[in-house]
């Protein structure tokens, strides 16, 4: 069973805005002629980074609700021009909306087990992910979605 990390996205508004905000920061690296992964840097590395790199996800916490996720792809340690160590969490591009679960601020990341990690959203056509969270969220209880 796979391990999934969870994290607040501060700043960001809903599922668009981080999709736009992750798109830029691709373009950037390819304008630089930089590797074009995208990737979360944090200050400590997950002990766990084994059963993480098995199939979890990072689960972002958007406005106080776990609403979409991206596979992890690698985590790499590595040391910053300041000589602080870091971690490089690599992430898939691709965002997958998953139903709203309400979480309460926390700093850093926290350890998310498979059981606990709220389903995937079935969108069929991909217009759902661009929905309002409020929507999204009502949408769901009356059981439209």
């Amino acid at each position: 069973m796979a391990l999934h990390l969870i994290k607040l996205c501060v700043g960001i508004e809903d599922i668009a805005h981080l999709r736009r905000v992750q798109r830029a920061r691709l373009d950037a690296a390819r304008a630089l002629d930089r590797a074009a992964t995208l990737a979360h840097i944090t200050r400590q590395t997950p002990r766990r980074s084994n059963e993480l790199l098995a199939g979890g996800s990072l689960y972002w916490v958007i406005r106080r609700q776990i609403q979409v996720r991206q596979k992890l792809l690698d985590i790499v340690r590595f040391t910053d021009d300041e000589g602080v160590n870091r971690c490089r969490l690599v992430i898939d591009p691709q965002l997958v909306p998953v139903r709203p679960n309400p979480r309460r601020a926390f700093q850093g990341w926290r350890y998310l087990d498979a059981a606990d990690a709220p389903p995937d959203l079935e969108i069929a056509n991909g217009d759902e992910a661009e929905m309002p969270p409020e929507m999204r969220a009502r949408l769901l209880e009356m059981g439209l979605i």
